[in-house]
C-alpha cells in the first residue's frame, strides 16, 4: 500500500492512505537513503510504501520503501554537526514567516534559509507577519527589509493574523499546493494557520518578554489538509540555520543577484572576497547589491555556523540601520 507521511515523531509515522485513512506506522529496519546523512530517514511529505500489521489489537503499518523525493529542505542537526535533519519533503512552496522585533528575524537568518531553499530547488515567499503591531520605526525597518528582497525577485507578503490582513492573498498562493510554514519560534506560524483554518485549533504560545524569543509549541513537523484545497506543513521553530553540504565555490550561485553577475568576474573561480576585477564587489560599491546580503554571504563562506547559533540578533539590525543612514 502507498501513502503520504503527515507526521513524524521519530519512531512512529502517521501515514494517510490513498483511501483517506490515517495509519500509525513504524520503519522496517534501518533506512539509508543514498547520499543523505540524515538524523531522520523518513520526513513529513514523503510518499511511502507500507504493509499493514494485523497481529496487534490496533491496525498499524510497517514502512518498507520511500519513493524518490522531488525535493526536500534541511537544516544542520543541532547535536550532530556533520548530519542534517530533513524538515520536510516534496514541497511546492515555503512561506518563511518574518517578524521584526517580536521576536527579531535577522537578514543573516533569512539569507541562510533562502540559500538552502535555492540549493534544494524550493520556491520561497517571505511573509512579514504581525504588521498590526508596528510603530513607525518598526514599519520603516520592515519596509526596508521587504525592499531588499523584492529587488532580488522574492515575492513578499504583509499579513496580520489578528486583523486578518493579507490572508486572502496568502490562501490564493496555497491552493492546490503543498506549502510549508517556517521561521523562528514565536513568529506566528500556528496562529496564522489557525486564522486561515480555525477548526484546526493548533497550540500557540506568547513571546517571552524577557528574551523576546518564541517558545516552542510545535514539537514535530505535521501536515494538515485545509478546506480550500491546500496542504500545509507546520514546522517547529528554527533557532539557527546551519548550512550543509555546500562547496565554497557554489555558495554564490544560490544568491540570485550574485549569480547574474558572476560570469563577469575576471576569474571563473572567484569567491568575491579578495580577488581583483570582481563584478559582485563592483556592484556592491554601486549599491546594486545590498550590503546585508554580502555580509551574509561572507558568513556562510567562512562557515560561521557556531557563532550564528548564539547570535542574539543585534548585529544585523545595527548594520541595516547604518546602511539606511
Amino acid at each position: 500500500m502507498t501513502g503520504l507521511v503527515y507526521k513524524s515523531t521519530g519512531s512512529w509515522y502517521t501515514v494517510k492512505s490513498e483511501q483517506g485513512d490515517f495509519i500509525e506506522c513504524r520503519m522496517k529496519g534501518k533506512f539509508r537513503i543514498k547520499g543523505i546523512k540524515s538524523t531522520n530517514p523518513i520526513a513529513v511529505g514523503d510518499i511511502v510504501d507500507y504493509e499493514l500489521e494485523e497481529s496487534s489489537d490496533t491496525v498499524t503499518g510497517t514502512i518498507h520503501n520511500i519513493h524518490e523525493r522531488k525535493n526536500y529542505i534541511v537544516r544542520k542537526s543541532v547535536n550532530l554537526s556533520h548530519q542534517m535533519h530533513i524538515i520536510a519533503s516534496n514541497i511546492d512552496r515555503v512561506f518563511l514567516l518574518i517578524t521584526i522585533n517580536n521576536p527579531p528575524t535577522t537578514f543573516n537568518f533569512i539569507d541562510r534559509f533562502l540559500v538552502t531553499a535555492e540549493a534544494y530547488g524550493i520556491e520561497t515567499i517571505l511573509v512579514f507577519n504581525k504588521i498590526d503591531t508596528f510603530d513607525d520605526a518598526t514599519l520603516d525597518e520592515q519596509l526596508y527589509m521587504q525592499h531588499v528582497y523584492q529587488e532580488i525577485g522574492y515575492k513578499c507578503l504583509r499579513v496580520s493574523s489578528t486583523e486578518m490582513k493579507g490572508l486572502e492573498e496568502l490562501k490564493q498562493l496555497m491552493i492546490g499546493k503543498v506549502s510549508m510554514f517556517s521561521g523562528h519560534s514565536g513568529v506566528g506560524k500556528s496562529t496564522l494557520v489557525n486564522a486561515m483554518e480555525p477548526s484546526l485549533h493548533l497550540k500557540t504560545k506568547t513571546i517571552s518578554e524577557a528574551s523576546k524569543q518564541g517558545q516552542h509549541t510545535t514539537t514535530f513537523a505535521e501536515m494538515y489538509d485545509l478546506s480550500f484545497d491546500a496542504k500545509i506543513i507546520d514546522t517547529p521553530g528554527i533557532k539557527g540555520f546551519g548550512i550543509v553540504d555546500m562547496e565554497k565555490e557554489e555558495i554564490s550561485g544560490y544568491f540570485p543577484e550574485f549569480f547574474k553577475l558572476k560570469e563577469q568576474c575576471k576569474f571563473n573561480n572567484c569567491l568575491h572576497k579578495d580577488e581583483p576585477h570582481c563584478a559582485i564587489k563592483a556592484a556592491l560599491e554601486r549599491d546594486e547589491i545590498a550590503w546585508s546580503r554580502y555580509r551574509s554571504y561572507l558568513k556562510i563562506l567562512e562557515g560561521d555556523d557556531e557563532n550564528y547559533r548564539t547570535d542574539i540578533h543585534n548585529e544585523d539590525r545595527i548594520i541595516s540601520d547604518k546602511t539606511r543612514e
